[in-house]
């Protein structure tokens, strides 16, 4: 049977565990929050329905496909690798576009000025294992 005693001892420990400032390596550890409006994120877009999507021009051209979306540490915006030419994988190649420059005009990704020729010309990009 527990004693009281025991039960006050281990609540004791608890409240002082849970209570005591967080410590990683010596330093205060702080958090800053900012406050996010639940009802303006959900007019955004999951990355999850990104990834995948064709990219088109103006004039309605595919120019690209979204492969993934990067965030680098210093920079805190995303960036959007595209995949272009080729043919079902085969021959394409990777290139970065700020995700800013996309624009999303009818539940499509548009990005306005480009042309596959003009996104091959750009420096590709590969994968870093």
């Amino acid at each position: 049977m527990i004693r009281s005693t025991q039960i006050l001892a281990g609540a004791f420990i608890l409240t002082a565990a849970f209570s005591a400032p967080a410590f990683s390596q010596g330093a205060p550890q702080t958090l800053s929050l900012m406050k996010v409006d639940p009802a303006s994120l959900a007019t955004g877009y999951r990355t999850s329905k990104v990834v995948g999507s064709t990219v088109l021009n103006e004039a309605n051209e595919k120019v690209g496909t979204i492969d993934d979306l990067i965030v680098t540490p210093s920079d805190k915006v995303p960036f959007a690798v595209l995949s272009v030419g080729g043919f079902l994988g085969v021959g394409n190649k990777y290139v970065v576009v700020p995700f800013s420059a996309l624009e999303v005009r009818d539940k499509k990704m548009v990005l306005p000025g480009a042309t596959k020729e003009s996104l091959k010309s750009l420096p590709e990009f590969s994968y870093v294992h």
